[in-house]
């Protein structure tokens, strides 16, 4: 196989980037990120490594001949085209017990190495020289040393890809055990959620988790414990941000409608700035995914036009 041979075609036949730049991005491509934090939901942050204009041309155009070869299980609902937290959260509408649980700094935990393990267990073999390579176009290095420990970043276009394809084997585990037990599993990105309408079922399911992750990753990858939460009808239920009603119908939550409400007022006063403006767009169209009577309601109470500004521009009227 001669993915790089591929992928340079693809370069300059297309005058994405020059030969010398391909060159340079095969030997740094590694370094060549813009490092910022951003706060994460509750609290302390986030590092983003977001690669250059070069290297992110080059890695977008190596996801299209990567998905060649590279598999992603039917259980995986991130990043896919056609499906949403939405989907994953319909998977387990109807289920009345439902456990979470979650991975542990999942794309910086995922190395050279899973991929190289990944890569022969789907039999494809490539030169040294060229998983080197690829190892300098896919991985960021987060440390000024030149040969520093490389990771997936959390900004790169190919890391979606990359963190879905390696989970494959495990979702298949994962898919097989519960489809025996008359459990749903899903994963998206580095949350899984499992569902039945069995009491006591679940409980089991945690320590297999882990005892799978062990054997597929040799602990490169680890369950984040704290996060691992079992839930019922009698407890409100939410699937990747989406609260599941005791019918089992998907909604917003009353804390989220709230806060959208709000800043819709705000809004109607002139009261936010872009940034802010920019959020409420989001929050609509997501509300339009998910509850789209809830957007109904507030075209209403705050006139069509409003909703259709914002909806439609995203700045104040």
């Amino acid at each position: 196989m001669k993915i790089l041979s591929i992928l340079e075609l693809k370069l300059l036949e297309r005058e994405i980037i020059s030969y010398a730049d391909f060159l340079k991005l095969q030997n740094l491509g590694s370094h060549a990120y813009r490092v910022y934090t951003i706060p994460k939901r509750k609290a302390g942050n986030r590092t983003i490594a977001h690669p250059s204009s070069k290297l992110k041309e080059c890695q977008r155009q190596l996801v299209s001949i990567l998905e060649m070869y590279l598999p992603v299980h039917e259980s995986a609902y991130a990043y896919m085209k056609g499906r949403s937290i939405k989907d994953n959260a319909l998977v387990h509408s109807k289920s009345a017990y439902l456990l979470k649980m979650d991975f542990q700094d999942f794309f910086n935990s995922i190395t050279p190495k899973i991929l190289e393990q990944h890569f022969a267990k789907l039999g494809v073999t490539l030169p040294f020289h060229e998983l080197k390579v690829l190892e300098q176009l896919i991985f960021w290095n987060p440390s000024k040393k030149k040969y520093g420990k490389l990771i997936l970043s959390v900004g790169s276009p190919i890391s979606p890809f990359i963190s879905n394809s390696v989970m494959f084997f495990f979702d298949q585990v994962m898919y097989e055990i519960c489809t025996k037990n008359n459990i749903k599993y899903s994963r998206y990105a580095d949350d899984l959620t499992f569902s039945t309408n069995k009491k006591g079922l679940l409980f089991s399911i945690p320590e297999i988790v882990k005892r799978s992750v062990k054997q597929e990753f040799n602990g490169e990858l680890v369950i984040n414990d704290s996060k691992t939460i079992f839930s019922s009808r009698a407890h409100n239920r939410h699937v990747t941000g989406i609260t599941i009603n005791n019918d089992g119908q998907i909604s917003l939550g009353r804390q989220r409608k709230r806060y959208i409400s709000s800043l819709v007022y705000q809004y109607t006063k002139s009261e936010l700035s872009e940034e802010e403006i920019k959020r409420l767009k989001g929050l609509l169209s997501f509300c339009y995914n998910v509850e789209p009577y809830f957007l109904q309601r507030l075209t209403r109470k705050y006139k069509l036009n409003i909703i259709d500004d914002l909806l439609r521009k995203g700045t104040k009227k």
